[in-house]
């Protein structure tokens, strides 16, 4: 992972969504010690959502063109990381979540994460308190304020 010069580290993932109204399921990646989203570091040059979709494509082996993402939702995360190869300096990261639907579950090809789950959007969620449940909560007051997606039934 190349770290740029800058403090500022940043990042992009996909919560990715499945189903009809009446059973709605989300995907979450694990981690040894920690549930999360396919996401990864924004290479030199690239969007956030061209990050979010590689990303996703490299970790999961689903396509961007079977992802509908809702242009109407972003969310952002802001906290402190450290790196070995920066000598443990303090950096800013900034991660930028993007909400897709999928019209179908699709066979999952997992690279870099030992498995992962797909869970009933049932909110309010606690799965882990710094990064997926305020990324759920927004999504669902997203939910309450828009129009559910067609893919959603």
């Amino acid at each position: 992972m190349k770290i740029p010069s800058a403090k500022r580290v940043t990042a992009a993932g996909i919560l990715l969504m499945t189903g009809t109204q009446g059973s709605v399921e989300f995907l979450l990646m694990r981690h040894p010690d920690r549930w999360d989203l396919p996401k990864g570091h924004c290479d030199m040059g690239e969007s956030f959502l061209q990050t979010a979709l590689r990303e996703t494509e490299e970790e999961t082996g689903i396509t961007p063109s079977s992802i509908e993402i809702d242009p109407r939702f972003e969310f952002d995360l802001f906290y402190q990381v450290q790196y070995p190869e920066t000598g443990d300096q303090l950096l800013e990261k900034q991660v930028r979540y993007f909400l897709g639907f999928l019209h179908q579950k699709p066979e999952l090809i997992l690279t870099e994460h030992p498995s992962a789950a797909w869970h009933r959007w049932q909110p309010p969620h606690k799965i882990q308190s710094q990064t997926i449940d305020p990324l759920l909560e927004s999504v669902a007051r997203h939910f309450s304020e828009h129009d559910s997606p067609s893919t959603l039934g």
